[in-house]
């Protein structure tokens, strides 16, 4: 059975990692997320991940945490598609930009169209 966890090693936390990934790397949109990666090449390949879901667009916070809890659901689930990926250091930021709060499906398809693409870029 994979490894289906989040652990914290896994989740992005450094304000220099956060700061060069959305100066240099590259970034696109498939609603409702805008997504922002950055991957060097390293001997040892990890990926690291932010989640974010912007006040500006959920004002209440319960609506912000269920938002941030189906996309780490999502990615959660789908993370496998990053393991296989060719190995490199990747750094990803999820950013949910959809003024509605949608299914866990919509989630959950938007999220795994984005890993391919970002496997494929790699």
């Amino acid at each position: 059975m994979p490894d289906c966890s989040l652990p914290r090693t896994e989740r992005l936390r450094s304000l220099g990692a956060v700061r060069r990934m959305f100066e240099s790397g590259e970034s696109g949109f498939i609603f409702p997320f805008r997504y922002v990666w950055f991957a060097e090449a390293d001997e040892i390949p990890s990926v690291e991940v932010l989640f974010s879901v912007p006040k500006k667009f959920h004002k209440r916070a319960n609506k912000r945490n269920l938002l941030r809890r189906r996309t780490k659901e999502a990615y959660r689930l789908q993370k496998q598609t990053l393991k296989n990926g060719s190995p490199a250091n990747l750094d990803l930021a999820l950013i949910y930009s959809s003024k509605e709060v949608l299914p866990y499906k919509t989630i959950q398809n938007a999220v795994r169209r984005i890993l391919e693409t970002v496997v494929e870029h790699l």
